[in-house]
């Protein structure tokens, strides 16, 4: 008998209320809730880091402060021509290292990007890499983000990584043990994919045997290799 695929309740939650601020991500939080105050004259900013450490988390804490429920991110992996913006002129991009290498999503891109710079609107990009190392963005729009604010996020720390797990289960609306929280920060890597592997591998696991997530759930995963794979 084939086995039904188990579907994982994850809700995130993007708000500056709930964005776990640590050493490694203040500065892109501060940098984030200055574009949106009106008093302030900048309206430019660039967030890079690596996959998971909150830079989508901070676009959509930019767009709800500014637009309530009405906005929208755009991904620069399925970027479409002309490029659309949010109401009130909003301009909200992720994955600006995934932009394809094609002319015309580059020129849409910057035609979009020059336009709401010169009216004065808000503009928030992000990326895995610095401004200087993205592979298909021209120097038209390097030089132009380098106007701006520019932040790093990094949350490689213990602490950080602490907080993190802890979001993780949040979101996935399971319970996870303090004991096993801990115990998982001491085998798995370092990068944030892990955590969030770890922490759907022990819901699926604990689903399929009806019993809580627990500590010897979690070493019998790592003993078979689901954790760490």
């Amino acid at each position: 008998m084939q086995q039904q695929a188990l579907d994982l309740p994850v809700t995130p939650r993007y708000g500056f209320e709930n964005f776990i601020s640590c050493a490694g991500n203040s500065t892109a939080l501060e940098f984030s809730r200055r574009i949106t105050d009106p008093a302030e004259p900048e309206k430019l900013l660039y967030l890079y880091g690596p996959a998971g450490s909150g830079k989508t988390h901070l676009l959509h804490a930019i767009g709800r402060q500014l637009a309530g429920e009405q906005y929208q991110v755009l991904s620069c992996r399925n970027l479409t021509v002309p490029v659309a913006t949010n109401p009130g002129s909003l301009l909200l991009v992720d994955d600006l290292d995934q932009l394809p290498d094609r002319p015309e999503l580059r020129n849409a891109l910057w035609e979009a990007f020059n336009q709401q710079y010169s009216s004065g609107h808000t503009l928030a990009l992000a990326g895995r890499f610095a401004p200087k190392e993205l592979p298909t963005i021209d120097d038209h729009l390097i030089s132009r983000l380098l106007w701006g604010l520019v932040a790093r996020l990094d949350v490689s720390d213990d602490r950080s990584r602490q907080m993190l797990i802890a979001k993780l289960a949040q979101d996935r609306q399971i319970i996870l043990p303090d004991e096993v929280a801990g115990w998982l920060l001491t085998v798995l890597p370092r990068d944030v994919g892990s955590l969030v592997s770890a922490c759907d591998a022990l819901y699926r696991a604990a689903l399929q045997r009806k019993c809580r997530i627990s500590l010897r759930l979690a070493r019998e995963l790592v003993l078979q290799g689901t954790l760490l794979s």
